[in-house]
């Protein structure tokens, strides 16, 4: 960007030199700035200028670009760019720094931090106010005060003793004392003899004050040490029983450097491992089968009504607890897949007045899916949730612990460091998993400020997380992105096993491919942004399409065996799978599951309204093998015994033909709690109330069957309980989102028209004062209505103010076309269309000057 021949004044004379490219990526960089469109480029600036903003502005800077402004807030205001190479490259220079320091500067420029040419850089006064030292808030650099700044509070007499200790000849007044103790601080060949005559421990004093903290305690009567510095204004009291290191003798001490260490480059990404990407998406693959599994089996678990919703709202530790243990999971795994439901829609809270959590019906949606399409929807669901499952159990800024599916747990910045930290998985060579460090160093790098949670490094955990999530979920496989992870990222294709570790995908590598190089050294590219909402689509199914091939197929049959168990090789066609639900136990998990028949699983596939010989029909059209004499055996004896008992409601009864039965059951002790009595032969009387009567006699060991008010059996089959249609939970968002190109097109041109109407020169008028651009015309109505008539003939434009309807006040530059029946037709420049207005909002008219519109 050139600078104008004439040097601004303000940051709005700077942004309104800036062409339109630069101002879209102004506001594309920071979007908050177009949330409502600024009427004009001061507006802008204003807002440009705003503590919120210019806050959230710097933690999305790197870290080296926030060194250069911490840099620029102790530099002189304006600043000269050798001054700032100096505080950044210091005395010897860096030629990584010096070949960085271009790119850095300009991105402060681009964002509206650093205004001004080079000759002249000026920090917005807000951000020098937030990064410049103070005894409040010490400089990120660790340097204290200017000498001037230090001694304002000081005597002229002391000011004048210390200039005479310091070996300078005394002056009339103290401000040239204080000028000629900072030329000496600053003068390198001055100091080093002021230095080379203090005493040992004296300098010792220093060297633990230089790098900062520059603030140190002392007493009424300070030792011999302090009080050679104190004398020559090495040490200057900011306070009593305070003394501060100046920040010119601190930058001679350091050499002329601002910061200790300077970091111009990114840390790279360093491989932890390299495994053939073969056996990474093989890997990734089987995670991904197993995180349908999970996510089924804990919907299957939630089937009739899952656990019941806290009053503030979440799981409780006792039911999260129980999930664990029947997904065979630590608790924060559970949380996890119960979060990661929750996120795609799958499950939430029926509303009932009992609320319960249950399944919703995308769930049975879900299911009839494909299952690379399914998977595609859970990855996509943890990719762009702010949910995160990883703070469960944690305490909320009101010291609450955060539950499971409760409030509290979005975090705005957890789909941003996912996707970076898939980014950087990208950027490595197939197969290369990274080291976990490394990824955490790069990140603290991009963004070295927090936010309010500056001392809890929630990026980091957040990206830990990221990790571990991504390789449960199968977007990872081994450690390394997997092909359908990249797909699902949208990322290009890896770069070949050559290219530098840590380079951003897609980027030239090669030594005539053009890089923003200075002297040698790149600066990365700025990180991708993720996709928008119709390309995460396409690249979720994109994703589902090279996920496809790597997941096995479902089986329809499996291996019965003689010790009552059935082992599944492989996944099941649904329904076997539901049918052996029902029939069998699940005994282990893996790559194959063990099923076993128990009298109380055939029970349960008998109380569903399956017959006998429908089960043994079943297991012979599904099994590999014959069906094992004991299985048939075990089916056959269950059914036999099967409905003998009937409980029905007296408050409950059995009655069975076989009285001998009967009396077994009254002799047994276990049956006192039933509170039984015998009402006729064959009929038993209870006290309480049938399920408690069914499942007693069961645990008696007999197999009682319920039976309705008529007499007949009663089917029970497991009813699915369902939620009304639920939306999944929106991400909240980390503050609005970058505008696209036709707002940022939009938002300039109005920009632009508002800064015309309020600079535009008028006319001086020959009947009331001069209006300044800040105000907004006053005519009379007479005045106003000849002035519009005047222009249609003439076809000149006019500067006109304007209250809408809500009361709010604009200026507007318009070019009268019709005026009639109170509203005056005109096009209006400002928002570059034809609008009409009435002309009692009109609050008065002024000419343009002549060389204007």
């Amino acid at each position: 960007m050139s600078e104008p021949a004439t040097p601004p004044r303000s940051l709005a004379e700077a942004l309104r030199a800036r062409d339109d490219a630069s101002l879209a990526v102004l506001l594309r960089s920071r979007p908050d700035l177009i949330t409502p469109v600024p009427t004009d480029l001061t507006q802008l600036a204003t807002r440009a200028g705003t503590r919120a903003s210019v806050v959230r502005a710097l933690e999305r800077l790197d870290r080296f670009a926030l060194q250069t402004a911490e840099a620029l807030a102790v530099a002189p205001d304006p600043a000269t760019y050798a001054e700032l190479l100096a505080l950044m490259a210091g005395d010897d220079g860096d030629p990584a720094v010096a070949g960085a320091l271009p790119q850095a500067l300009g991105t402060l420029r681009d964002q509206a931090l650093v205004w001004g040419g080079d000759d002249r850089l000026r920090l917005v006064r807000t951000a020098r106010e937030l990064l410049a030292p103070s005894p409040q808030h010490p400089s990120p650099t660790g340097l204290g005060p200017a000498v001037r700044e230090a001694a304002a509070g000081m005597s002229p007499g002391r000011i004048q003793e210390i200039v005479t200790a310091a070996g300078l000849p005394s002056t009339h007044d103290a401000v040239s004392a204080l000028d000629a103790l900072t030329a000496l601080f600053t003068d390198r060949r001055r100091m080093a003899a002021l230095l080379d005559q203090a005493p040992a421990d004296s300098l010792e004093v220093l060297s633990r004050l230089v790098w900062g903290p520059p603030y140190g305690q002392v007493t009424a009567d300070p030792a011999p040490r302090l009080r050679w510095l104190m004398d020559r204004g090495l040490l200057l009291p900011t306070a009593p029983g305070t003394v501060v290191l100046p920040r010119e003798a601190a930058l001679h001490l350091r050499g002329g450097r601002a910061h200790r260490a300077t970091e111009p480059l990114p840390p790279s990404v360093e491989p932890a491992a390299t495994h053939p990407p073969q056996v990474v998406d093989a890997t990734a693959a089987g995670q991904a089968y197993t995180a349908l599994a999970t996510v089924e089996e804990l919907l299957k678990d939630w089937h009739e009504g899952g656990p019941p919703v806290l009053r503030a709202g979440g799981l409780s530790v006792r039911d999260l607890k129980r999930t664990a243990v029947a997904l065979d999971v630590p608790e924060p795994v559970a949380a996890f897949w119960v979060e990661l439901a929750y996120a795609a829609g799958l499950v939430a809270s029926d509303g009932e007045a009992d609320e319960r959590y249950a399944a919703t019906p995308a769930y049975d949606e879900w299911l009839e899916q494909p299952a690379a399409d399914r998977w595609a929807t859970l990855a996509r669901a943890w990719l762009t949730a702010t949910r995160t499952a990883g703070v469960v159990g944690g305490r909320d800024a009101k010291d609450r612990t955060l539950s499971a599916l409760g409030p509290g747990l979005d975090r705005s910045a957890a789909p941003e460091v996912r996707h970076r930290v898939l980014t950087l998985l990208a950027a490595l060579p197939e197969g290369t998993a990274p080291s976990p460090d490394s990824v955490l160093s790069r990140l603290r790098w991009e963004r070295p400020l927090r936010g309010p949670q500056r001392d809890d490094d929630l990026r980091g955990r957040l990206a830990r997380w990221t990790l571990d999530e991504a390789e449960r979920l199968g977007v990872t496989g081994r450690g390394a992105l997997s092909s359908h992870g990249r797909a699902l990222l949208g990322a290009p294709p890896a770069p070949p096993a050559g290219a530098p570790h840590g380079a951003p995908a897609g980027e030239p590598t090669g030594p005539g491919d053009k890089l923003p190089v200075h002297h040698g050294h790149r600066r990365p590219a700025a990180p991708p942004d993720p996709l928008p909402p119709a390309e995460q689509t396409a690249a979720a199914a994109a994703a589902a399409r090279l996920l496809a091939p790597l997941l096995p197929e479902p089986l329809d049959h499996v291996l019965l065996q003689a010790d009552l168990t059935a082992v599944a090789p492989g996944p099941l066609r649904r329904p076997l799978a539901d049918m052996l639900d029902v029939l069998a136990d699940v005994e282990s998990k893996g790559g194959a599951t063990v099923y076993r028949f128990t009298p109380g699983s055939v029970r349960r596939a008998l109380d569903a309204g399956r017959s006998a010989s429908d089960l043994h029909a079943f297991l012979a059209e599904h099994s590999r093998t014959p069906v094992p004499q004991p299985l048939a055996y075990l089916i056959d004896d269950v059914a036999r015994r099967h409905g003998q008992l009937r409980v029905g409601a007296a408050s409950a009864y059995v009655r069975c033909d076989d009285d001998a039965m009967l009396n077994e059951i009254l002799a047994d002790k276990r049956s006192a709690g039933l509170r039984l009595r015998r009402l006729a032969p064959t009929v038993l009387a209870a006290q309480s109330d049938p399920a408690t009567l069914l499942e007693g006699l069961r645990a008696m060991g007999f197999a009682p069957a319920a039976e309705s008010a008529e007499g007949d059996v009663l089917i029970s089959r497991a009813d699915a309980h369902r939620t009304p249609p639920r939306t999944a939970p929106e991400p909240v968002p980390d503050g609005p989102p970058a505008p696209d190109a036709t707002l940022l097109g939009a938002a300039i041109r109005a920009i632009r028209a508002g800064d015309l109407a309020s600079t535009a020169p008028r006319r001086p008028s020959g009947t009331g004062p001069a209006v300044s651009g800040g105000e907004l015309p006053r005519t009379t109505s007479a005045e106003t209505l000849a002035t519009m008539q005047a222009a249609v003939l003439t076809g000149e434009a006019l500067w006109i103010g304007y209250v809408n309807a809500e009361g709010a006040a604009s200026q507007r530059v318009i070019a009268p076309v019709r005026v009639e029946g109170g509203f005056v037709t005109a096009y209006d420049h400002t928002a570059d269309e034809v609008r009409t207005y009435p002309l009692h909002r009109i609050t008065g008219v002024a000419e343009l000057a002549d060389d204007q519109i």
